[in-house]
């Protein structure tokens, strides 16, 4: 039985000391490259002055500039040092080449070959006097200066919505000077020479041939390597596969079980309570999707959504905004979800009282969700200015919650471990510390705990160190211990249909951490090849980046084992598999995980072509396939398998699951293949032959053949949100409409299969 709990360890010791030497050495590593953020991250000098000494503007002016980019929601609109979205430019890129331009304008014009090579001199001579904390410019910077502020001042003064902003974005001359500032100090961090190397603070990124910014040798060494790390790593591991086969997952050998029908499974109230939880994430499943297309719709026209200018009520930022926000808050409530229903499943039992603090649960994030929605759309049009970074746009892209509504939610989810801890309490007290049920806790805890690591993003410090602390966030929660929690998970409901035995599950289970945990810590870097960090980020970021990739190519023999699992046992019992969509999401997840991580993450990670590709249209290619293919199908997944105990059998639609299955996917891939990945090579392609400038500049992501791609996803789309997300309302509507009608109880069995005896199996008594 499910609930027999076990004081020994069920599998070697061996498995849970490899995974802590792991877990030690990655956190141990990462601590050393935060020390070197803070040590070798680009200064921010206390006054930038002219030849003679006349301050043009100072270091708090700088972080003000950061501030109001922040403020307005700009890095859901262009980009810092290639960070953020992918309507607007890079602004460390369009300073730069800008300002080039103007200097080589300065000493004679580009005929001049005198005036090419003094320009190169002035931007790649690194002027900081340390000591005093000043930073010389030429005349040349200097005048380049004055004028892209009069440029920006016209650029976000804007009375019209023609580049997606809404109209007077900013109009202030104070904060335009402030956030010019900003801009070319980034610009300047990527340009100067480190003290004693012959490459920049962001290792000779953005690519700009006026002032010979090529990629380093390090750009180059480290990308031959981590190619090196993924061919010899997938080499190890499929000899080890050949050796041992303990890759996939296997079946209870020579066993049949029955699958108990789900109406007569038994439900606590927490468990009920659930159905709404699964209601609010189709809801803003509907929504995120929604705003998706219109997000994508401004790449096709800037200002004229199907005859409506939209930017005036919707500007891309806030559209952008609440697109990967409610990414986020859809797949959460699913997970927190599925912890809640199955907790009592692993127990037996519910604590008294778990259902109202269920509902709680659910009330608080409804606050969060709107509330922070409510805030960023307040902040970016300039309703809220004292307290902006609180209850506004907080500006980060993945946090831009106000603080206030950050830590609410962090909150919350410390509440949901604490309803999951009641549940768990007594199962724990009598379990060996590495066995499934504490994995479940420990992979619980780590999803609070490591989101809570984004508070240290702050707006006042150097955009090197919040970038570092942010994709603790973006990757370490989202890739790494979300990865973990959604292997327990998957595992855990494989054991409660008696499908795979706890040991199989726990070794699959330790075995994932360890592959995924040995790159996945460390790879972190990767998305910070060139953000102000030292070449050794680089250098460790490539390395083990490629080794994430390793895991991912043995999904692909998970999700056909799965497949083959459900089939098997529904072949060999008297009762039906009731989880085969369940599975089918499951399935899907893994050649996502497999294409969407793996293949395309691995394509942008090499550092090599993410010089030249970060924050094109392949990034946001990888973005989709990996987090729509992977947590969103597994979020779906998830949500099935829980209503299909909450809906009576005689209300369930397997078409309705059907459909938004194929349609899910069959939307996905049309938006993948036709659009987002052709898009993207078409920008990388222009990178290397043009500029990178130029590949994200409006003229050219507005040009004909790329809006033409645009609108090619327009069936994909629709397929996606009619035919995808509205079977997954339906059936989550259901849920709380048809919940099976039962009297309370808090003591279910749990037992969704038993075990069929040879007699039983040929008709016997």
């Amino acid at each position: 039985m499910n609930q027999t709990s076990n004081k020994t360890p069920l599998i070697s010791k061996g498995w849970i000391q490899a995974v802590a030497l792991v877990m030690l050495f990655g956190f141990f590593t990462m601590g050393l490259l935060a020390y070197y953020t803070y040590t070798d991250e680009p200064p921010i000098p206390a006054q930038v002055v002219d030849a003679n000494g006349k301050v043009l503007f100072t270091g708090k002016e700088i972080i003000a500039g950061q501030k109001i980019f922040l403020k307005n929601g700009l890095m859901e609109y262009g980009s810092i040092f290639g960070h953020g979205a992918w309507l607007g430019p890079d602004y460390t890129a369009d300073y730069l080449h800008r300002a080039a331009e103007l200097t080589i304008d300065y000493y004679g014009g580009s005929a001049s070959d005198a005036a090419r090579q003094q320009t190169i001199t002035d931007f790649k001579t690194n002027r900081y006097d340390a000591a005093t904390g000043v930073l010389t410019w030429s005349a040349a910077q200097v005048d380049a200066f004055g004028k892209l502020t009069a440029y920006y001042a016209d650029y976000f003064g804007s009375p019209t919505t023609k580049y997606g902003l809404r109209p007077n974005a900013i109009t202030d001359p104070a904060q335009i000077r402030q956030l010019t500032a900003f801009f070319s100090w980034s610009a300047w961090a990527g340009s100067t020479l480190r003290p004693h190397k012959n490459y920049s603070y962001t290792n000779n990124w953005p690519p700009e041939s006026l002032v010979a910014n090529f990629a380093s040798a390090d750009t180059l060494f480290w990308s031959v390597i981590s190619l090196i790390a993924l061919l010899g790593g997938i080499g190890l591991l499929l000899a080890a596969f050949g050796r041992w086969n303990f890759l996939g997952w296997h079946g209870r050998e020579e066993k049949s079980i029955s699958f108990r029908p789900p109406d007569e499974v038994l439900l606590t109230p927490a468990q009920r309570s659930c159905g709404w939880f699964f209601l609010v994430m189709a809801l803003l499943f509907v929504m995120q999707a929604l705003l998706g297309g219109a997000g994508e719709h401004y790449r096709a026209e800037l200002s004229n959504f199907f005859g409506f200018d939209l930017a005036r009520v919707l500007p891309f930022n806030i559209a952008r905004t609440w697109h990967l926000q409610l990414a986020l808050f859809w797949v959460s409530t699913s997970y927190l979800a599925a912890g809640i229903f199955i907790v009592p499943m692993i127990t037996g039992r519910e604590p008294r009282g778990q259902g109202v603090l269920s509902y709680l649960l659910l009330g608080a994030l409804a606050i969060v969700v709107f509330g922070s929605m409510g805030g960023e759309y307040a902040g970016v049009f300039g309703w809220i200015q004292n307290g902006w970074s609180w209850f506004g746009h907080q500006g980060f892209t993945f946090l831009d919650l106000g603080r206030f509504w950050q830590i609410l939610l962090t909150v919350g989810l410390f509440f949901w471990v604490v309803i999951l801890f009641r549940g768990l309490r007594n199962r724990l007290r009598n379990e060996y510390m590495g066995n499934l049920p504490w994995l479940f806790f420990f992979a619980a805890l780590a999803i609070p705990a490591f989101y809570a690591v984004g508070l240290l993003v702050r707006n006042d410090s150097t955009f090197t160190t919040t970038d570092f602390w942010r994709f603790w966030v973006v990757h370490l929660w989202v890739e790494d211990f979300l990865e973990l929690f959604t292997t327990v998970m998957v595992a855990y409901i494989f054991v409660l249909l008696g499908v795979v035995n706890q040991r199989v599950a726990m070794r699959l289970i330790y075995l994932d951490v360890i592959l995924y945990s040995a790159g996945g810590v460390i790879g972190t870097m990767h998305h910070l090849y060139f953000s102000g960090e030292p070449a050794l980020h680089m250098a460790l970021g490539a390395f083990f980046s490629a080794a994430e990739v390793i895991p991912l190519t043995f999904l692909t023999v998970e999700a056909w084992s799965f497949l083959q699992l459900g089939a098997q046992q529904s072949s060999q019992t008297r009762t039906p598999f009731p989880h085969f969509w369940s599975v089918m999401f499951l399935a899907s997840v893994g050649f996502w995980n497999f294409l969407g991580a793996g293949v395309f993450g691995f394509l942008i990670n090499l550092p090599i072509v993410s010089y030249y590709e970060i924050g094109t249209a392949l990034t946001a290619n990888h973005a989709h396939a990996a987090m729509m293919g992977v947590y969103g199908m597994l979020a779906v997944g998830l949500a099935l398998f829980c209503l299909r105990y909450l809906i009576p059998e005689k209300l369930w639609s397997d078409r309705a699951a059907k459909i938004g299955f194929w349609s899910l996917n069959l939307g996905l891939a049309w938006m993948v293949f036709a659009t987002l990945f052709p898009l993207g090579c078409i920008q990388l392609y222009h990178s290397l032959n043009v500029s990178y400038f130029d590949a994200r500049s409006l003229k050219f992501i507005s040009g004909h053949t790329l809006s033409l791609l645009e609108w090619m996803r327009l069936p994909g789309d629709a397929v996606f949100i009619l035919g995808g997300t509205l079977p997954v309302l339906y059936l989550c509507w259901l849920g709380v409409r048809h919940r099976k009608q039962q009297p309370p109880r808090e003591n279910p069995d749990g037992i969704l299969f038993k075990e069929i005896q040879e007699n039983e199996k040929f008709g016997g008594e």
